[in-house]
């Protein structure tokens, strides 16, 4: 009887199919990346427009878009800068919560007292699915001595390099006193469409933001100092490289608060630019000891310290080459890291009558 001899696979066989499967597997694992990124980014595009169709909203019942920021200072004998004698710190997210269908969380917020009073503990801890980016792992409720707080992915259009300063009573030598910012959000006031003179769609409203960002805060700088505005391009600039800075790394984590450093960012350096720091002290807040050399933003005091605020709060995403940033005519764009400084800033502005071509961004 003729007995048929099953053939079985040998050892070299095997693992070439083993081979072949992983280099399927490993053709695949990018295609299915990209697939996730792209549907989080346009998960982040429509939570954006939503922001703008909130803000609008809210224009249209107030007559102007929503304050940065209101603090309401004095001057003393040896005070100078004017210290913040009152702030209702709530930030322009806080304020368009009605308009984002949002109305419990607002309707639980006290307004006349501050984000991080006991009344408001509760609610500044949510974080809003509308404020989050997708792309974001860092994302998450923190805990601020003792008080918790959600960040958020979405900062205003604060400021190019300059951004606030107290008004009440300021001495003429101070030169800033009370100038708001060139750009659509500023303190303690709500920019009407009507001074958009360089168009809704060339201005921008908001851009993307890193939560736990990195931060240099410079209170030793002088009142009466001209603050130059650094190269779109350049190093940390001399004057933060230097000692005398505080280092921090829990920025962007608040949505409630207005400061620039939780809810805004300005437009002195372009999307994703990397400005290095070495930083020796360790930290206890924060993702990170953020430990050795770190990319960071850098301010000259907060807002509620009386300023003039001056800062380099970067857009930031986790977007492969750019930022999705709303404009002041609801639409959104990805605006790509490359783009130049001078275009970008020039975007920030609301009337600074620069022109820019299409191709610019």
């Amino acid at each position: 009887m003729n007995l048929r001899l099953r053939r079985a696979f040998t050892l070299i066989e095997l693992l070439v199919v083993i081979a072949i499967i992983a280099v399927l597997i490993a053709l695949l694992l990018p295609a299915v990346q990209a697939a996730r990124e792209a549907a989080r980014r346009a998960q982040c595009t429509n939570n954006l427009k939503q922001i703008g169709l909130g803000c609008h909203n809210y224009e249209s019942a107030n007559g102007a878009f929503p304050p940065a920021n209101v603090i309401a200072g004095s001057w003393g004998v040896s005070i100078k800068p004017p210290k913040a004698g009152w702030t209702n710190n709530w930030s322009a997210l806080a304020r368009i919560l009605p308009f984002l269908e949002q109305g419990n969380a607002m309707n639980a917020l006290n307004y006349i007292q501050k984000d991080s009073d006991n009344a408001n503990t509760t609610v500044c801890g949510m974080l809003i699915k509308v404020f989050v980016c997708p792309s974001d792992p860092n994302t998450q409720s923190f805990n601020d001595g003792g008080t918790v707080f959600g960040g958020s992915n979405y900062g205003s259009s604060d400021g190019d390099w300059y951004v606030s300063s107290l008004a009440t009573g300021a001495p003429s030598s101070a030169g800033w006193a009370g100038m708001p910012s060139r750009n659509a959000f500023a303190l303690n006031r709500g920019r009407s469409i009507a001074e958009f003179n360089d168009g809704l769609s060339n201005s921008i409203l908001f851009s993307e933001i890193k939560t736990f960002d990195n931060r240099l805060k410079c209170a030793n700088l002088s009142v009466n100092s001209p603050y130059v505005q650094p190269s779109p391009n350049g190093p940390l600039p001399a004057d933060y490289s230097g000692g005398g800075c505080s280092f921090g790394n829990t920025m962007h984590t608040r949505w409630t608060n207005g400061g620039v450093y939780h809810t805004g960012f300005t437009t002195a350096w372009p999307p994703n630019k990397v400005t290095t720091y070495t930083n020796t002290t360790a930290l206890t807040t924060g993702i990170s000891a953020s430990l050795g050399t770190v990319d960071t933003d850098i301010i000259s005091v907060n807002e509620n310290d009386g300023g003039p605020t001056f800062g380099a709060f970067t857009s930031r995403s986790f977007h492969p080459g750019g930022v999705n940033t709303l404009m002041a005519d609801g639409s959104v764009k990805f605006i790509k890291s490359s783009i130049d400084g001078n275009n970008w800033r020039a975007l920030g502005t609301i009337a600074g009558g620069e022109v820019i071509s299409a191709d610019g961004y």
